[in-house]
């Protein structure tokens, strides 16, 4: 799966679970922080997609300025020498 290919929504979601997963045990008091992705309000989940949303947008960017700066270079290789 390419980076074109992932929707803010799955980034949010797999942030979230990774997030839980990740927190330390100091964090998880009774259980609070367990919540799975169906039960968190829909507020949090609109936050957590317009971050990741934010997040895609910022490394799509970096990633066409990086191939657009690439194509002025030949591959490694592939120069010609003399003029």
């Amino acid at each position: 799966m390419s980076l074109q290919e992932v929707s803010p929504e799955q980034l949010a979601e797999l942030f979230h679970r990774y997030h839980q997963v990740l927190a330390p045990n100091c964090e998880r008091n009774s259980g609070a922080n367990d919540e799975n992705w169906q039960h968190i309000s829909e507020q949090e989940k609109n936050r957590l997609i317009a971050a990741a949303h934010l997040a895609l947008t910022e490394l799509r960017e970096e990633a066409k300025q990086q191939e657009d700066r690439s194509r002025y270079f030949a591959k490694p290789g592939e120069a010609e020498w003399g003029c």
